[in-house]
């Protein structure tokens, strides 16, 4: 009898193109919504996944890392990359790529782009955060940093908080050209966008202040003396150690959520604070174990590094989504044997079939 299709079937695989598909077929909006959704349920379950701190590369021109986790019954990983002087050399900043696999037998259920993807659930990991610390009115967001990943950041806060006045700036003028012809393409037509001058002037009054850039160093995009009672700022940016955004001066006048302690203390903007500075982590928050904005005046700071079980929530819909909507490829990454001891046999009757059939 032959075993092979039960214990190694094929595996779907998603190219970008595949992913760009799928996200046409649902809809940007409605996909955000329900990453978020899948995001919540699985901060949720945090106790129930076993974490790490990346794995991470460092060199002087960027970062590659490996992110794992598992809840005991499947297991995730991406691999995901972090040049800033990528674009110089026409490639993307970030790319990544990642698979979903089963913890009982190891096999590869999905093989997948997490490029795009990763754009997608950072946004909504946003968001999320958003949903629980920004003040409920919030309306104005201003948005440091219009490269790619901005676009999703303006549509996940229209979308899941209300947004409806977004400030951008970059230093590349041309970078807030680019994302206030994309917003205005997407149709919003609710939704006013400002090119600023200045960090300053897109800061002022704003409700939400967005940072994610790119610069491979320790910057200060955003300086103490900008902050304003009741603001909510959402550091996406910083990502590595030596990589920050903000004005450690800032730190001190906020109550500060993270995702995974061990690696945002090694990696995100509290990475040079103290080992005892006060932290809360954003699942107990959504589980309603530890509060997250407490009155109107708190300013509050989402120290976000990205974790992998925002990846395993990105990768859980990816698998659900394209299985529905018939998308993807399947491909054999395993060899198909027709007896799982003989993998020299199957290799020769790969390359000699007619000799394997005749022995």
């Amino acid at each position: 009898m032959r075993h092979s299709h039960l214990s190694n079937p094929k595996t779907l695989f998603l190219d970008t193109h595949d992913v760009a598909r799928l996200l046409g077929v649902i809809g940007v909006p409605d996909a955000l919504t329900q990453l978020v959704a899948r995001l919540r349920a699985d901060y949720l379950r945090w106790p129930q996944f076993e974490k790490a701190a990346r794995v991470a590369s460092y060199s002087s021109q960027g970062t590659i890392e490996l992110m794992p986790i598992s809840d005991g019954t499947q297991y995730t990983y991406k691999c995901v990359n972090g040049h800033p002087g990528n674009g110089l050399r026409g490639l993307p900043t970030v790319m990544a790529m990642g698979a979903l696999l089963d913890c009982d037998t190891g096999m590869i259920r999905m093989i997948s782009e997490l490029t795009l993807t990763t754009a997608m659930r950072t946004a909504a990991t946003s968001a999320l955060a958003a949903q629980a610390l920004a003040r409920p009115d919030s309306r104005t967001m201003a948005l440091i940093g219009n490269g790619a990943q901005s676009d999703f950041q303006a549509l996940a806060f229209y979308t899941l908080l209300g947004i409806r006045e977004i400030r951008l700036y970059d230093l590349d003028r041309s970078a807030s050209q680019r994302l206030q012809h994309n917003l205005a393409a997407s149709g919003l037509a609710d939704l006013r966008v400002q090119i600023c001058d200045s960090v300053r002037q897109a800061v002022q009054g704003a409700d939400i202040v967005t940072t994610v850039t790119a610069f491979q160093g320790v910057a200060q995009v955003l300086s103490a003396d900008l902050l304003e009672p009741g603001m909510h700022i959402n550091a996406v940016g910083g990502d590595c150690p030596g990589k920050t955004e903000l004005d450690p001066a800032i730190l001190p006048h906020t109550t500060v959520f993270v995702e995974f302690p061990p690696q945002t203390r090694h990696e995100g903007e509290i990475q040079n604070q103290a080992a005892d500075f006060p932290i809360t982590e954003l699942w107990r928050v959504l589980a309603d174990q530890q509060p997250g904005r407490t009155d109107a005046a708190q300013i509050t700071l989402f120290d976000s590094v990205g974790f992998a079980l925002e990846d395993y929530s990105a990768l859980q819909f990816l698998h659900a989504q394209a299985t529905r909507h018939s998308i993807g490829r399947w491909v054999e990454v395993t060899p198909d044997q027709e007896d799982p001891r003989d993998l020299f046999g199957w290799l020769q009757a790969q390359n000699h079939p007619a000799d394997a059939l005749a022995g």
